[in-house]
């Protein structure tokens, strides 16, 4: 009886013994075996194999992520409009001339049709209106208390829950590997700063984004920097590569995106010297996120998706390529 006991345990060891290895060995767990996951490791083998010649020294092995529906959720609209669309209606009663200018009417009518009718010209406005006048501190403030409470419209969940589980595992697996880790995002770099390190382990110093205009003033004897409602840089398409040779100052050797928003920052990345690593996030999977690509009219991802065709480059498909999306979902 003591023998058939003891084998069941030494089984039963052996087992969770088994399954502790296979994970610590699978840098990736939450992505399905096949090439683009294998793309992901191939890729980082040969470039931190000492010896190897694609070897690449630690202060060159530069990783570049775009943010929104790369890293986290960005449907049905951006993280950071939502967070606009909130500050119209807290800002509303010092603007009674919002009530009938556009876009802000259409917001404080629960119109996001009426919104989105005035396109990119319109989200700037909005934007510039609901993002100066503040200091950066007073601004990173508001970002910290917004983002800590808001919630997706369609889960109910945290914004900073609808980050996307797979591609945290990238994120540590490039880092664990000699890798520095930088965000290049359209959103803008004070509204992401105050969360990614928390969120992504990306501290603030290696956010990259857009910006608006601010100025030095002495505030009650205080040095403060003043938020102003002009655009200074925008971090989107070419403005990408822009943006990172002025804050990083190497090209990366590696880079990831998932739109046409991209695919400068992709193409900038390709056309180095040595091994390089292109990779698109495809959302095709209606059922546990959403599907959109080709006509999608704000992250289209169409001459994207034929560049990387051309050239070689990763495409994951979110429904073939990923067991999970979300962290705590089961497989």
């Amino acid at each position: 009886m003591k023998t058939t006991r003891y084998s069941a345990i030494a089984l039963l060891a052996a087992v969770v013994l088994t399954t502790i290895n296979a994970r610590a060995q699978d840098p990736l767990p939450s992505w399905n075996d096949g090439p683009a996951k294998q793309s992901i490791i191939n890729f980082v083998e040969k470039v931190t194999k000492p010896g190897s010649p694609d070897f690449v020294p630690v202060p060159e092995r530069i990783a570049t992520f775009d943010n929104d529906g790369t890293l986290w959720c960005e449907k049905p609209l951006p993280v950071q409009v939502y967070f606009a669309l909130d500050r119209v209606k807290t800002l509303a009663p010092q603007h009674p001339e919002w009530k009938t200018k556009e876009p802000f009417a259409s917001i404080l009518k629960g119109d996001p049709k009426g919104l989105m009718a005035g396109g990119e010209r319109g989200l700037v406005e909005m934007l510039m209106a609901t993002h100066a006048g503040n200091t950066t501190e007073e601004f990173e403030q508001i970002v910290k208390d917004w983002i800590s409470t808001a919630k997706h419209p369609k889960t109910g969940k945290l914004y900073t829950e609808m980050v996307y589980q797979p591609m945290l595992e990238v994120l540590a697996y490039l880092r664990a590997n000699g890798f520095k880790t930088f965000i290049v995002s359209g959103g803008g770099i004070e509204f992401m700063r105050p969360w990614t390190e928390r969120v992504y382990g990306v501290p603030p110093e290696q956010v990259i984004g857009s910006s608006v205009k601010t100025k030095f003033e002495m505030r009650d004897g205080k040095p403060v920097l003043v938020r102003l409602p002009e655009l200074n840089f925008f971090d989107d398409k070419g403005g990408k590569p822009v943006g990172i040779n002025q804050h990083i100052g190497r090209r990366p050797i590696a880079a990831f995106g998932n739109s046409d928003g991209d695919l400068q920052m992709l193409q900038y990345t390709g056309a180095g010297s040595g091994a390089r690593f292109c990779l698109y996030v495809r959302h095709d999977d209606d059922l546990r996120e959403y599907a959109y690509g080709r006509k999608d009219h704000l992250a289209k991802l169409d001459q994207g998706l034929d560049e990387a065709a051309a050239k070689g480059w990763t495409v994951a498909s979110m429904k073939d390529d990923w067991k999970t999306i979300f962290p705590g979902e089961k497989k």
